[in-house]
Order: C-alpha cells, then structure tokens, then sequence
C-alpha cells in the first residue's frame, strides 16, 4: 500500500477521489493500493524554551543566549490524535512507500518533514508536486513522482527558517521584555514590517503642510495652471491680467511613450489589487484564493512566480478563448493574444503564476462566495491583459502665454488603446470607478485658444501617505527599498504565503491598528520600535536572511553558515543590552500586553488576551477566539476569559443553558473547538445521549 499525507482533509479528499480512495476510516481514506490522509496545519513544532530546562520558564537576563544544541520537537497538544493516526498508518507493514503530498513549497516541506520523523518512519518517500487541484494534473503528479531526497535543500531552508524564527524570538522577546519590563513579542519578520509601518507614520506626522495659490485659464474641457505663488494678491492679479482673453502654445514638448501590459499574478500583486480595487485585506484574499485552488478553479495560489511555464503555449490559448466566451466583463473584446509574452521557464521556481484551470468553464460563478467571485474575475481579466497589446499614447507638454504670463498644460493622447480596454471592460462591470487621467486634448504649436475664463485656487502641499495593505505589501516585497526594479532578485520580508499573516500578527498583537483602509502604529507599537535596535528592526538585514533562505534552498549556501550568523548577531545583541537606565526602562507607560491565559492548539506558544480577542503569541500562527465570535452569540453565550481558558484546556465546554436566537429554545450541548489548518476556530455541537 502506498501512503499519501495531504496538509489539508479538503485536499485529501481531493487526492483520495483520483486515486480511488473511497472508504472512509478514522482519519483517513483507504481505496485500491492507496490509504490517504491529511495533516491539520502543522501537527509538530519545535519545544518551548521552558521544556529545554526548568529554569527557562523564568525570563531572566543570565540566561541568554539561548540556543539549543539538539533541537527537540513535540506533538502539539490540539492535533494529538491525527498525529497518532499518521504515526500508525506511516509504521503499519501494509505501507510500504508514503507520498508527501502538502503544499508544494518551503512550509508544506516541514509539516510533512517533521511529522515524518517524529513519527521514526524509515519508510521511502515521493513527493507529489502540483500546481492545480484539477483532476489532470494530479494524474499527472502521480505519475511523476519525484524521490523525496530531490527535495533535501528545500526542507533545510524550511528548517532553518523556523529554526531563526524561534531563536530571534526566544531571545530577543526575552531580553526587551526583561529589560523593559514589559512582556515584548519580537519577531524575525514582524518586528522590520512594523518598523516600517512607525518610520511611514512619523513621516505623516512631522509633515508641515504649506499653503500656495495657482491661477487657472478654462476654456471648455481645456484647464491650464500658473506657476504656485505663496501670496493670493499674486495669483489674483494674473487672474485679473488674464480675464476674458486669449492664450497661445507657445511651447509643446510631444513625446510618443508605450505602456507594456502588467505580467500575470503572482499571490503579492494578486492580494495589492484586490486591496485597492476592493478594500479586501491580503489575508482575505488569501482566503479566498486558496478556497477557489481547492475547488479546483485556480491554480497554485501562494507563488512568487508571474509566469507560466514554456510547454504551456498551447494551454493557455484554449484557456484564453474559454474565459473571452465564458466570463460575463469579457462580451465583446475582441483581440489577438500574444502568449508568448507570458511564458519564460526560467522565471518559474517552485509554481507557475496564477490563472484559472478548465473547471471555471463548468462552474456556476453565481455560486461563489462574492469575494472568490470578485478575485477570480481578476485573474480571468489579468490573463486577458497580460497577452493583449501594449497601450501607446502621447504626453503634451505644452507653455502658454497670456497677456504676458505664462501657463502650463499637461495632456495625451491615445494612439493605441491596447490592453486598457480590457480593463477598462472588467471596471465598467465591477462598478469600480476609474481614477481620473490627463485631458484627452488636441494641441498644437501656435494655437490660439480663448477667450478664456480665469480663477485662482487655494492648495496645500501632501504629505506622503499612509501605509495601506497594497502598498505595505509592495514595501515588504522589496524590503521598504523603492529602489529595486521588478527585475532584481527579491529580497523581501517573508514569503508570498507569509505576509498576510505577519500583517494580521501585528494588528493582533496590538502594535498595529487599521484605520479605514490604512495601517497605522499603535502608542506600543511606536514605542517598541523605538527602543529596538537595528539588527532586530532593519528589513534590509531581514530580506538579507530571507534570500539566504532562498540561495539555501537552491543549494548554493549552508544552513549551517546561516544559522552561525545569527547565532553571532543574537550573541553580540545580547552582550550590548546588558542593561539600561530606570528612566529608559520605563518608557511603555499603560502599553502592558494581556496576560496568558492558555496554550495555543496549533502551535503550542502562549495565548494572551487582547483587546478584541484571545490571541497565539507564535511567531506565524494566526489561532485566535473572537470575543464576539459569532457562534457563541448564536447561542445567547459570550467568549469571556473563563470561556476561552476552558476551551484552550480541555478543546470543548458543556453547557446546560444554550439558548438559539434563532428558534428561542434553550437545550444543553457539548460545543468542540477545532482549529483548522489555517489556525481558525470552528466549533461544533455534540448533543447528549438520551
């Protein structure tokens, strides 16, 4: 019998119905020669400092650094029995070979890796490596399997990840907190994002706006603009010199400039868009991406890449003709695609972009959640726009004279409308309004224009702006170096599949707060930045260790170098912050984080109360209750203090007095907490025997 471990059931089950899995057991799926079964997220993780030695449960300064010499792993407490039902299937002597079959990238490595050899299998290992839930191309994964040592160096950068992550968090959390006396959450990634987010928001704030005056000639459509003048009277009287006569161009600079179409999406430039275009946070979209690769409608959503593959050509033409018949914004375009625009292997890692699969031609789009259904029209429209022509159009720079004053225009013209007429086509059907452009103005030199109206308007200088989701997820992307083109080697903040949820991490930690759609520090998250030093908070250093990582896992550097320099830059760190004055000490006045009240089921670390919700303290993990959670208020019960410690100790809480607002009735019931693989809370009702 051969083993196939998914991260997901949703997926297993996928997997199972391919294979001819069928029967359902405790666990798993067994059918044919396959037994299939699913990991729930991450089942192992690295000990806590505390389960090293007794004394680490106390944060003292003495006992930094810590680092360990064996790294010891445990069985997460909320994910136990799956463990044990992995453990037997892996050792059972029906199984003779297991299929690693999580997600195809860095973290799906590491869950199956982990659980793998914490469960002492010995068994031999292929790897099942897709980018599509379409039945297609999972026959095709199984039928080129890889030997799982083909996939060594990318579990070594998995390991190293996690195991920097725990090493800056471990001692760096401890030394601020003991320093500052304050319980400080740091973080390898976190930390340099909210660095950014309080280096944005002081520049906001420090920002003096100043006041200027421009006088404006009208004619029509036509609105030229004066130099600015710090004084009205100034503007007023070219207004006055101006009134009611003509101007003439006396200058026009005509450049012809050419606009390629945008490339595919990768999940970064996916999550953006959506942002902007619908207020949607990266994490929803994520959410809902992954949704739809799971009902097979799109491919592979947590890539880097925005290219498909070279043998795809033909593919993507019939998929190109499918979604111009099949998508209700495409009626009526017309144009010749240029697929090979798209294709370039040699800029394709783990996955290819994201596109629909075939199976959107079969689905009832009605009956998609609305924000799967807004998102999947993206990517439909972005394959459309990235084979379609460029747009070409010429800019008008053009000097007036009036009355001996001088005045300038901007304006272009369209020579090629290109690939904006597709999105112009999918903005008119989403309702979304298109942000205004120069005038569309014919000029020419020495063209009298007039007789004009005048006017003077009141303005003031912009400060930059804050950070919103979009253009926080673009600074990640590039390390908060606006310098980088789109052709230099990333070297960001995390990973395409991890930048949601450090964003989410920091609003739930409380550093981090959203103001409408902008993302702004809180007074702790302010003050944390401020106290911490630059190895800690600069996302230069971070993109510097995350494209480690990457050289790690296309085996052109060490894990072992890696982990030795942050081992020196903790050691150095550490012997620098030996201490710090009284008044210095007590700068986080009324910034104090919640207390702990539990043990995170997803990943072990510490839940603290929050000020909306109970929340995982882990570096990545997402895990938290919702004081109003929406159950709970269902059934006429609060999630209080005492009701979210029970949960996190026992998994379930009975209740003899649940009152439906539905129905009015009362009844008693079991409710069961279950944390998903993406660290949710579901709860379910069990109903006593009778």
């Amino acid at each position: 019998m051969k083993l196939v471990i998914a991260e997901k059931p949703s997926v297993a089950m996928a997997l199972a119905k391919v294979v001819g899995a069928r029967e359902r057991k405790d666990g798993y799926v067994e059918g044919k020669e396959y037994l299939v079964s699913w990991c729930i997220g991450h089942l192992v993780a690295f000990c806590d400092a505390s389960e090293y030695d007794e004394r680490y449960k106390k944060w003292r300064y003495e006992d930094l650094p810590i680092i360990p010499e064996e790294w010891k792993r445990k069985v997460l407490d909320g994910t136990k029995k799956q463990f044990q039902i992995l453990k037997k299937l892996m050792n059972s002597k029906e199984v003779d070979e297991v299929i690693c079959a999580t997600d195809a990238g860095r973290e799906g490595e590491l869950i199956f890796r982990f659980v793998y050899e914490q469960a002492g299998c010995k068994k031999p290992v292929k790897r099942l490596w897709i980018s599509s839930m379409e039945e297609r191309a999972i026959k095709e994964g199984f039928a080129s399997l890889k030997d799982g040592s083909c996939y060594e160096d990318l579990y070594q950068s998995a390991l190293c990840r996690a195991k920097a992550d725990w090493m800056v968090g471990i001692n760096a959390s401890r030394l601020f907190s003991v320093l500052y006396n304050q319980n400080l959450k740091v973080g390898r990634v976190q930390t340099p994002t909210l660095a950014m987010i309080v280096d944005r928001n002081q520049k906001v704030r420090e920002f003096v706006k100043e006041r200027y005056y421009v006088a404006h000639l009208t004619f029509g459509e036509f609105d030229a603009v004066s130099e600015h003048f710090q004084k009205k009277e100034e503007a007023d009287k070219v207004a006055s010199d101006c009134k009611e006569r003509m101007c003439q161009v006396e200058k026009e600079d005509v450049q012809t400039k050419t606009m390629r179409a945008p490339k595919l999406y990768d999940l970064t430039s996916l999550q953006r868009d959506a942002n902007r275009i619908f207020g949607y946070t990266a994490q929803q979209t994520l959410d809902a991406v992954q949704e739809m690769y799971e009902k097979k409608l799109v491919t592979y959503p947590r890539t880097d890449s925005q290219y498909l593959t070279d043998e795809m050509g033909e593919s993507t033409e019939k998929l190109i003709q499918m979604l111009l018949s099949g998508m209700p914004f495409a009626e009526g375009i017309v144009y010749e695609p240029e697929v090979s625009k798209v294709l370039d292997s040699k800029k394709v890692s783990d996955h290819h972009a994201i596109i629909p699969t075939s199976e959107v031609e079969k689905a009832d789009l009605q009956k998609l959640k609305e924000k799967e259904r807004n998102i999947l029209y993206l990517i439909s429209a972005r394959v459309l726009t990235a084979t379609a022509d460029p747009y070409i159009y010429e800019t008008h720079k053009c000097q007036l004279t009036c009355n001996f004053h001088t005045f300038y225009f901007n304006a272009r013209k369209t020579k090629q409308e290109g690939f904006q007429a597709i999105e112009k086509k999918l903005k008119q059907f989403l309702g979304v309004r298109e942000p205004e452009q120069e005038a569309e103005f014919d000029l020419y030199l020495g063209r009298n224009i007039g007789p004009c109206s005048t006017s003077v308007s009141e303005n003031f200088t912009q400060p930059p702006r804050q950070y919103t989701e979009d253009t926080l997820l673009a600074a990640m992307e590039r390390a908060g170096n606006e310098e980088l083109t789109e052709d230099t080697e990333k070297k960001g903040l995390g990973t395409p599949a991890t930048r949601a949820g450090i964003i989410e991490k920091l609003i739930q930690s409380g550093f981090v707060k959203r103001e409408k759609k902008n993302l702004v520090p809180t007074d702790a998250g302010n003050v944390l930045v401020t106290v911490l030093p630059d190895e800690i908070k600069s996302p230069k250093m971070t993109a510097e260790w995350e494209m480690a990582l990457n050289h790690i896992a296309q085996g052109t550097e060490t894990a072992e170098h890696f982990l030795n320099g942050i081992t020196d830059m903790l050691g150095e760190l550490i012997s620098r912050y030996h201490s710090i004055s009284e008044e210095e000490s007590s700068r986080f006045p009324g910034t104090a984080m919640g207390e702990v009240i539990g043990k995170c089921p997803v990943c072990g670390s510490d839940v603290r109360e929050g000020k909306k919700n109970y929340y995982c303290t882990g570096q990545e993990c997402r895990f938290s209750l919702w004081k109003d959670d929406r159950f709970l208020a269902s059934q006429g019960k609060k999630m209080d203090k005492a009701t979210a410690k029970k949960f996190l100790k026992k998994g379930k809480v009975h209740y003899k007095d649940l009152v439906s607002k539905r129905t009015g009735k009362s009844y008693e019931a079991t409710v069961e907490m279950v944390a998903d693989g993406e660290g949710k809370a579901q709860f379910n009702l069990y109903f006593p025997q009778r």
